[in-house]
């Protein structure tokens, strides 16, 4: 059985028949569209969707200064050519 992160699931036939009505359902919380009864795809708000992406560049930008954290320092001057 495979594990559903949302709170609402919708099939595949649901979704191509109240599309308006889900999407509008979505903009509240993640949804599940099911296809043979298994997550085929997640419908996230957009507001969540972009909050997710700047969290990943957050992490990966935090584990790109772990791994550079022992490298030696360049020395820089802002007025140099």
């Amino acid at each position: 059985m495979d594990t559903v992160y949302a709170n609402k699931t919708v099939s595949v036939t649901e979704l191509k028949r109240n599309y308006a009505s889900i999407i509008k359902e979505t903009n509240e919380s993640p949804s599940a569209i099911l296809n043979h009864n298994r997550p085929e795809s997640f419908l996230l708000p957009a507001k969540l969707y972009e909050n997710l992406l700047a969290r990943l560049q957050d992490l990966e930008d935090k584990q790109l200064v772990i791994e550079r954290a022992n490298e030696p320092f360049v020395e820089l001057s802002i007025d140099a050519p």
